[in-house]
């Protein structure tokens, strides 16, 4: 894999992404623009990939015999990271003034790009359309996520995690030539997952909601289809996009979602992520609704929304094998979990603290604890990505069990 690093703050994640890369079996030689160079020096990089890091165009000795066009050849695939503004733009539009760019118009191996850049920079048209110009070319497109960024400021624009993208990079890799791709955990059976938050309108500008952002589901149903499952993923108002291999269905309610699990069914495994509204209005105001009077308070009249995961799980008809249900909570996590775990008759629960920095709703990483009659599993703080193929792994051994 050749590695093509951009001239930006997130160029320094680059290096955690040769060791990801490394750890997950591939070979690496990594690429840089001058502004890169600013970030993280060459041989950062030679000593984490194990090669010289290729900088210039210029260099007398590689071009003797036409290196970069050699390496070019030699990569099965290129991934940029971090993509900056001005290098989706050059990649966009066939401009080759350096090796990096030269490299990507020179290979025919798969191109993929991680950009990050400040908020402002990623919501403008001109990049808008030239993502869209690579995505109409199959250019895959991972990230950014939406954060913290460098500067102080908040906002889409922050390079995805190393873990994140390796995980990506993974869904979408071709089987050597010759070799059929392995059988998954999940060969041959039919998963629903429901994911990220429901909308409960009030009237036509306000609506009841929560915080969830889909992530953790979103990241399930992609491990599961890594490993051979057929998906199809419920997915309440998320901006994310479809993971590979997977059946998705959008979705507001939780009257709709509940819909949706069950036209989906039957299948072997269902895992509820969704994060659905406890109550929605009994009614629905037509029109917005005013203030009124003098008055300070509002009472809003709510009814219990229907139990997807309780219904999934005593449903005879439905073909299940399992069913796993999560628990967001903020206090008394374990309890809470086992009594969700045997009043809902569910499989397995898999537990998370919430309203905690940088885990929980929101965030890329997170902790939590899966518990099933008899037992229990601690999985440590660690990018969603991959706690969801710990999850999964977890999935198929209760299976066996």
């Amino acid at each position: 894999m050749l590695l093509c690093v951009g001239g930006g703050i997130a160029a320094y994640k680059a290096l955690e992404l040769v060791r990801r890369l490394r750890d997950a079996g591939a070979a690496v030689q990594v690429a840089m623009t001058a502004g890169a160079q600013q970030f993280v020096t060459p041989l950062s990089f030679q000593a984490l990939s194990g090669h010289p890091a290729r900088t210039t165009l210029w260099d007398s000795a590689a071009e003797q015999a036409m290196g970069h066009l050699e390496l070019a050849r030699w990569a099965d695939r290129v991934v940029v990271a971090p993509a900056t503004a001005d290098l989706l733009a050059k990649l966009a539009h066939g401009l080759a003034d350096d090796l990096v760019s030269t490299l990507c118009l020179a290979t025919e191996a798969p191109l993929s790009v991680v950009p990050a850049m400040n908020h402002r920079m990623w919501r403008h048209p001109a990049t808008a359309a030239n993502v869209a110009l690579l995505r109409s070319r199959g250019v895959q497109v991972i990230g950014p996520d939406d954060g913290p960024l460098a500067e102080g400021e908040s906002g889409p624009g922050r390079l995805r995690e190393p873990d994140a993208i390796v995980a990506e990079l993974a869904a979408t890799a071709a089987p050597q030539a010759g070799r059929p791709a392995p059988p998954g955990l999940l060969q041959g059976l039919k998963v629903v997952v429901s994911a990220g938050p429901t909308y409960e309108d009030l009237d036509p500008v306000r609506y009841l909601g929560n915080r969830s952002s889909g992530k953790m589901g979103f990241a399930v149903a992609a491990s599961a289809a890594r490993q051979g499952a057929q998906v199809v993923l419920v997915a309440g108002p998320v901006q994310l996009d479809t993971p590979p291999g997977v059946q998705r269905v959008d979705v507001r309610s939780a009257a709709q979602m509940r819909a949706a699990v069950f036209a989906a069914l039957p299948a072997d495994i269902y895992i509820g992520a969704a994060a659905v509204a406890d109550y929605a209005p009994r009614a629905f105001a037509p029109n917005k609704i005013k203030k009124t009077g003098t008055g300070e308070t509002l009472a809003l009249d709510l009814v219990r929304t229907p139990d997807i995961l309780a219904e999934v799980a005593r449903r005879e008809d439905a073909g299940l094998k399992l069913v796993v249900g999560f628990a967001a909570e903020t206090d008394h996590v374990a309890d809470y979990a086992r009594q969700k775990l045997e009043s809902k008759r569910l499989d397995l629960i898999v537990a998370n603290r919430v309203g905690v920095p940088g885990a929980g709703f929101e965030s890329d990483d997170n902790a939590m604890t899966a518990f099933w009659p008899g037992g229990e599993r601690d999985f440590p703080p660690a990018p969603k990505v991959r706690l969801a193929d710990g999850l999964v792994e977890l999935v198929a051994e209760r299976l066996k069990a």
